[in-house]
This record gives structure tokens, sequence and C-alpha cells, in this order.
């Protein structure tokens, strides 16, 4: 196949095993910052995937507690296949680091009594949530924490 532009569609797909964390790229600015973009694949691709609302509440709530672990998180936003997230962090280069954040991240998901935005004056979709489901996609991920680092099969 021809090399493309986007990373992930240079990834053999058939080869990964989810869950995973693994570093995409390294973007470096004018003035020596770096944004160090990682995926987070919760889902085998193609053949699973997360539900919209439970992905949707997950979203939500990684996106506001993230920041709590880590001053530089630029963004959390999910991937349109429904299968993980994408992270991007700002001149973090440990790795170590960043899987810390996640786990404890997701513990907070865990202890969670609502979602965060879950309005229509923040949210875009407010009926489209489910806490219930995202604390399940939690507790499936930090089940599985020692496979994070394992991303071929």
């Amino acid at each position: 196949m021809p090399k493309m532009n986007v990373e992930s569609f240079n990834l053999d797909h058939t080869k990964v095993k989810a869950p995973y964390v693994r570093l995409v790229g390294v973007t470096e600015g004018d003035h020596g910052d770096k944004i160090y973009k990682y995926d987070l694949r919760i889902k085998q691709p193609n053949q699973e995937h997360m539900n919209m609302p439970a992905l949707h509440s997950l979203e939500h709530l990684m996106a506001e507690n993230s920041r709590n672990h880590h001053e530089r998180i630029i963004d959390i936003g999910p991937m349109g296949c429904q299968t993980g997230f994408y992270l991007a962090v700002l001149n973090d280069d440990s790795y170590d680091n960043v899987l810390n954040v996640i786990e404890n991240t997701l513990k907070d998901v865990l202890e969670a009594e609502e979602v965060p935005a879950c309005n229509e004056v923040q949210c875009g979709f407010a009926a489209s949530h489910s806490l219930e489901g995202a604390k399940e996609l939690a507790r499936e991920l930090l089940n599985q924490r020692d496979e994070w680092t394992e991303v071929f099969q």
C-alpha cells in the first residue's frame, strides 16, 4: 500500500492487539516545544468498538480529569472508528508518565458521580451519554493494565 500522510493509516490494524498505548509521533514547534501524540487503543480494530454514549462520556471524563494529573495535556479525542482515543501531551517524553496519567484518570472515571459538561449549554449532543458505560470501559481497560505496552500480536 502507498504511504499515507496520516500515521494511523500506515498502521496494519490486523497486527495490533488492543488494549495498548503507543507513541504515534512527535511534532516539534518552531521554538523547540514538542507534542507527543499517543494512540490509546481500547477495542480490537475491526472486531469491537465502543458504543457512542459510553465513548462520549469517557471522552468528557478523561478530558476533564486527565488535566488533574498532568498540566500539559493538549487534547484527548476519540477515534472515528470508535476503538480508542488520541492523547496529545506537551513537552513530556516519559512513556511511563503518560501510562500513569491514563491509569489515574481511569480511576477517576470509576469514582465519578456524573459526566462533566453533560448539558445542552456545554455539549453538542448532551442526550448521548452513559456514565455507567464509561465506567465499564474504564474498568475493562484498568483490568488489562499490564497489557498496555504490548502493541502487536
